[in-house]
């Protein structure tokens, strides 16, 4: 129970942040359409997310916490674990700060290569971009260390703080922006915006850890330095954690020769974000620490209890999110993005990349839980293997599939790759014996399935109904708003009802907990 309130902590802040970045691309979608400009635009703003999921998503967290947790634990615990904070933002500034120098210096090669089928207009355009958001991965990267130690701390609150925060100064960019502004110059000031808000994370970050204790003094603790095996246990999960990015940047690169294709992708793809975002990143801020202090403890019941209560979670997030989201793709992506210069032909585009990608959905989240217990237990080359085998998949997929299906099936060969990961770390984890599932688990988890299926035949069996009996709600953008906000308060609260009459989940002992976490 402790647990799912942390969860839900985390998570209603990921929540908050991602329908800040939905009305924040409403509003890039109204200004920018899915022209050669919003296409140049969104090729960077990839890389901006592969440094941003690199860093900020998890890995460094996975690798820093353990290490952290066994300095506090030790003689002058306190000074010892913030002196490893200190010394490994210094590492961190010095190698963020060559990657961002490298891709100044190559930024017209580096478009060329992360987007082959773009002509000379579009590369210029996007490589004056790529100049201007390079001084945020030294930021992420600072970030990126803060909310590593402020989630040790089990501070979860203010790392969700700060992720409000960057959409917020997004969102009062992209208002100034609308204010006359053409389509290039706007996306100028939202490249702008992107180190403007990366800065105020880091801003937000830096505060309440300086705030807590006497942090702002020189740390006199001796202590080895850790951050050589902190960058050795975290090089593979980085590399693992970007990967699902890589994805995306390959998935670009395959389909920047068709116009309006990679804007249509990334559309999808911030759609499909929502519900990645609270199940995964949420997961893997609070799990990882359980899980390492429960291995630390050599208590190999809780070990097992930890890991059967996050993939309940996981399953019990991405199952109904994923069969919610591709059912009712269209009426989203049109509520969301269909006005001024997106039109309804890009409409039906991103909803058939979303429903293609949302496939995917279980078997990435089951990846971040999955890559955690290897984590605990000090193995970090399982999860980069397993990623890397999926990025192959995505690629390999999405070449073969691009011809036939255009942007649709590369998005479907993302949604395959994320299963062939999940599959290949749970056959070698299962191997090992790491894996371990109680017998909660395993009397929930089938039930996790029924619920999601008796959500999706009424979510399902809604949609056909409302657009049979009156059509114009099918087009309307006041008819989709009306016909999303039933369906998915039906879909909610039936799913919810579903796990509490097949006896998953108890609401009300759920609600306590949050209320007591409040």
């Amino acid at each position: 129970m402790s647990l799912a309130r942390d969860v839900t902590t985390v998570g209603s802040g990921t929540l908050v942040s991602r329908l800040l970045g939905y009305i924040r691309d409403a509003g890039i979608a109204a200004l920018l359409g899915t022209g050669p400009v919003s296409d140049a635009f969104f090729a960077v703003l990839q890389v901006v997310n592969f440094f941003r999921r690199l860093l900020a998503e998890g890995a460094l967290n996975a690798a820093f916490v353990p290490i952290w947790l066994g300095l506090r634990g030790g003689e002058d615990g306190a000074a010892n674990a913030d002196k490893f904070t200190v010394r490994s933002l210094l590492a961190v500034f010095c190698l963020t700060g060559i990657v961002a120098l490298l891709i100044i210096v190559f930024a017209n090669g580096m478009i060329g290569l992360i987007s082959p089928g773009f002509d000379d207009a579009r590369r210029n355009v996007a490589a004056f971009f790529l100049l201007i958001v390079a001084p945020y991965i030294v930021l992420a990267g600072l970030v990126a260390v803060l909310a590593a130690a402020l989630n040790a701390e089990n501070r979860v609150v203010a790392v969700a703080l700060s992720t409000i925060a960057f959409n917020l100064v997004m969102l009062l960019v992209l208002a100034w922006a609308f204010a006359g502004s053409e389509p290039l110059a706007a996306s100028i000031w939202l490249a702008i915006a992107v180190v403007a808000a990366g800065l105020t994370q880091l801003v937000i970050t830096g505060a309440v850890w300086l705030a807590t204790g006497r942090r702002w003094q020189r740390v006199r603790a001796r202590v080895p330095d850790r951050t050589p095996a902190l960058f050795m246990r975290a090089g593979p999960g980085l590399i693992a954690a970007g990967i699902p990015q890589l994805k995306l940047i390959a998935a670009a690169a395959i389909v920047s020769s068709s116009p309006a294709a990679v804007s249509w992708l990334y559309y999808a793809n911030r759609l499909y974000e929502l519900p990645l975002g609270i199940a995964s990143i949420a997961i893997a801020a609070v799990i990882v620490p359980r899980i390492a202090a429960s291995l630390r403890d050599g208590e190999a019941h809780e070990f097992a209890g930890v890991q059967s209560r996050a993939f309940e979670i996981a399953l019990g997030l991405a199952l109904p999110a994923a069969a919610g989201f591709a059912l009712l793709a269209q009426p989203i992506a049109g509520v969301l993005f269909e006005r001024g210069a997106f039109g309804p032909q890009d409409t039906l585009a991103v909803a058939a990349a979303l429903t293609a990608i949302c496939a995917g959905l279980p078997g990435h989240v089951l990846e971040k839980v999955l890559g955690a217990v290897s984590f605990a237990q000090g193995d970090t080359h399982t999860p980069m293997l397993a990623a890397l085998c999926g990025l192959a998949a995505a690629i390999v997929g999405g070449v073969l599939l691009f011809p036939l299906y255009g942007h649709v099936g590369v998005a479907a060969a993302i949604a395959v790759s994320g299963w062939v990961g999940a599959v290949l770390m749970t056959g070698m984890l299962y191997a090992r014996g790491w894996l371990r599932l109680d017998a909660a688990a395993l009397h929930r988890l089938p039930r996790i399935i029924v619920a999601t299926v008796i959500m999706s035949l009424a979510v399902g069996g809604g949609l056909m109904l409302a657009y049979a009996q009156s059509p114009v709600l099918q087009t309307s953008a006041a008819g989709r708003l009306a016909v999303l906000a039933v369906l998915i308060s039906l879909g909610v609260a039936l799913y919810l009802a579903a796990l509490q009459g097949l006896g998953v989940v108890r609401l009300k002992h759920l609600i306590a907990a949050i209320r007591r976490k409040g």
